[in-house]
């Protein structure tokens, strides 16, 4: 199993403190695109995740002022070029995999973004529970400019959720860069802070998360996801089952002693 204390992933930065885990995405000099082995790592990492208790929060982010500017040209578009139609399936499956593997991951994960945010760089930052971002961010779902439909790891399914469809639809026919002020106005961006507080923030909301019911907290994700297809009563039902579940945790028994005592609860996530 997975141990965060001593991970070294190979093609990005990681760190773990106090139930965070930090993801740094960590080639600046190109700000920080993504390749094949970065995305099946990065895809495995999540995956596992779902199994380490003592990771409740992740931070997602990039080294030198940028985020990610997506695939790489020259190590994935260049080589996608040649490959054919199941090969070309074989990655797109891939990296639709890594988008499910974030949302299906129980921790909360919170994007870090400052610069340059497109391509699967947007995809990541939209695929995340909550994104804080400096004036500096500048975020595109640009497949369309290089001859691509927009609908790509999800894209179609999750962002028109975060902001509507039509600016959802006007980010993905047009390609355009969406400023930090747009994407905050929006309901992209919660929240937006210069750049040397970017991660003091993002780091103030990871430790919020892992001082609280982990496993409410799960149930919360969980629920995110599995109700988008759901009518209203199903979700509802699906919401009194989940809730009920939580009832049985020693967290809302110790949360209970707290107030009857007038203290702040200490958490456990059990």
């Amino acid at each position: 199993m997975l141990d965060p204390k001593t991970l070294k992933p190979v093609h990005f930065l990681w760190s773990f403190e106090d139930g965070v885990a930090t993801i740094t995405l960590n080639r600046p000099d190109r700000k920080n695109p993504l390749t094949f082995e970065s995305y099946a790592e990065l895809r495995d990492l999540f995956r596992d995740l779902v199994y380490v208790k003592s990771v409740q929060a992740v931070i997602v982010t990039g080294a030198g002022g940028n985020f990610c500017s997506g695939g790489d040209v020259h190590d994935i578009i260049g080589p996608l070029v040649e490959k054919d139609m199941a090969g070309l399936l074989d990655f797109t499956r891939m990296t639709g995999d890594l988008v499910k593997a974030m949302r299906d991951c129980p921790q909360p994960v919170i994007a870090a973004v400052d610069g340059i945010c497109v391509g699967a760089g947007a995809i990541m930052a939209m695929a995340s529970d909550l994104r804080v971002a400096t004036p500096a961010a500048k975020t595109a779902f640009l497949f369309n400019r290089v001859g691509l439909a927009g609908c790509d790891m999800g894209a179609c399914a999750i962002l028109p959720r975060l902001i509507g469809q039509g600016r959802a639809s006007e980010l993905l026919f047009f390609g355009r860069s969406m400023s930090a002020e747009e994407g905050e106005r929006w309901g992209f961006y919660n929240a937006i802070v210069e750049a040397g507080a970017l991660m003091e923030t993002a780091t103030e909301w990871a430790n919020r998360i892992a001082a609280g019911p982990n496993f409410a907290n799960a149930m919360t994700k969980n629920q995110l996801n599995t109700e988008w297809d759901m009518g209203l009563h199903t979700a509802i039902e699906a919401e009194a089952q989940a809730q009920a579940i939580c009832m049985q945790t020693r967290d809302f028994e110790r949360a209970y002693q707290a107030f009857v005592a007038r203290e702040k609860p200490v958490f456990e996530g059990d």
